[in-house]
């Protein structure tokens, strides 16, 4: 059987047969993506179907952000899965650490604007809804927001 040949590129990049690992990814990314956002807002969309015409333009622009953030979650999930919670780093020649993934960093920043999205959409939904209010707190309990 032959063997491949792997040629590094940079840290974190390989190439076999001149085709870029990294590239690969990033295409099933692309397309993953997009799916993770779209069923985001379906499932926030069916939430918030009964809200008021007045407050519909604010809850879209949050919905979308949300449904981004929530995202943007998942994918830096599956990055500090994958990396850790800490990585090496090199000042100098000679000059060697670790500190906090630089990905845990903006989990950590995404979660609570997420949180608060996730709030202001909260404060406004109609106070007579409680059927989308029990659902908006499942979706929350999905997602691990407190």
């Amino acid at each position: 059987m032959e063997t491949e040949e792997w040629t590094t590129i940079s840290t974190d990049v390989r190439v076999r047969g001149g085709c870029s690992i990294r590239a690969e990814k990033r295409e099933s990314e692309k397309m993953e993506k997009g799916k993770i956002k779209a069923a985001e807002m379906r499932k926030l969309k069916r939430i918030f179907k009964e809200i008021p015409e007045n407050k519909k333009k604010i809850v879209e622009k949050l919905m979308d952000n949300a449904a981004f953030m929530a995202e943007q979650l998942d994918h830096l999930q599956t990055d500090i899965e994958e990396k850790g919670y800490i990585s090496e780093y090199q000042n100098g020649e000679n000059q060697w650490g670790t500190k906090k993934a630089p990905e845990v960093e903006i989990y950590t920043a995404t979660i609570k604007n997420y949180s608060s999205v996730i709030k202001q959409l909260l404060d406004l939904m109609p106070e007579t809804d409680e059927a989308a209010a029990d659902e908006l707190v499942l979706f929350q309990r999905e997602r691990g927001v407190k």
